[in-house]
């Protein structure tokens, strides 16, 4: 398949990048640093995944789009000051912007990246992942939910990937996924999401579902 990722630098669309690389796939890798990224199998674009013009000329010719936009600067700074460089609701806007193309050029099949705590699992956050989200990350949440709102009316073939708190650290096992919002633990390595959301480009499983990804802290690595 032909694979466009859109945010392929940050931790998770590097992580997609590589296994839908490593599962004989062709990818193009979208983010303003993405030009870095070669490889077999993988071509990196450097541009701007909220401008019409960029994502239009790259989603023509695909199977399936993979977006993983965020912001990668802290939390604190992002509050107090906002970000510099990408816009505060990059999330939403670019989502909009792929959507668009995607109907455009007849492309389906949608996976999308936002967060455990969106939606329909907003009310089994614990109190305290909650309360932080209020205090420190209020914007960025709602930037995610009218992302979130955007795939889900978007009329294509969507799934929604909810990680919980994301990890560098890899972890031993497969992810566990859900439908409902349960999840197994309060992390989940990149590596581990990586692999859902290929899953999500390859099956037909989950197609108009939200899936919470989590490590499932009953798997333990090899001795």
């Amino acid at each position: 398949m032909h694979v466009l990722v859109v945010g392929a630098t940050g931790g998770s669309g590097r992580a997609a990048v590589a296994e839908l690389t490593a599962r004989g796939h062709t990818v193009t890798a979208l983010s303003r640093h993405a030009s870095a990224l070669t490889g077999p199998g993988v071509r990196g674009v450097g541009g701007d995944a909220t401008d019409p013009a960029v994502v239009d000329a790259l989603v023509a010719g695909q199977d399936a789009v993979v977006v993983t936009l965020g912001i990668s600067e802290t939390p604190v700074r992002v509050r107090l000051r906002g970000p510099v460089g990408t816009p505060a609701d990059v999330r939403s806007r670019g989502t909009r912007v792929v959507v668009d193309a995607m109907r455009r050029h007849g492309v389906r099949r949608l996976v999308v990246q936002t967060s455990y705590g969106v939606g329909s699992t907003r009310s089994l956050l614990p109190f305290t992942t909650r309360l932080v989200f209020a205090l420190l990350l209020a914007p960025q949440i709602a930037d995610t939910e009218r992302q979130a709102t955007l795939v889900h009316t978007s009329g294509l073939d969507w799934v929604e990937v909810q990680p919980v708190n994301l990890v560098d650290t890899d972890l031993p096992g497969a992810a566990f996924t859900s439908t409902t919002g349960e999840q197994r633990g309060l992390t989940v390595s990149r590596t581990q999401v990586g692999q859902v959301l290929a899953d999500a480009v390859e099956t037909d499983a989950h197609v108009g579902r939200t899936v919470s990804v989590s490590h499932d802290t009953a798997v333990r690595a090899a001795a």
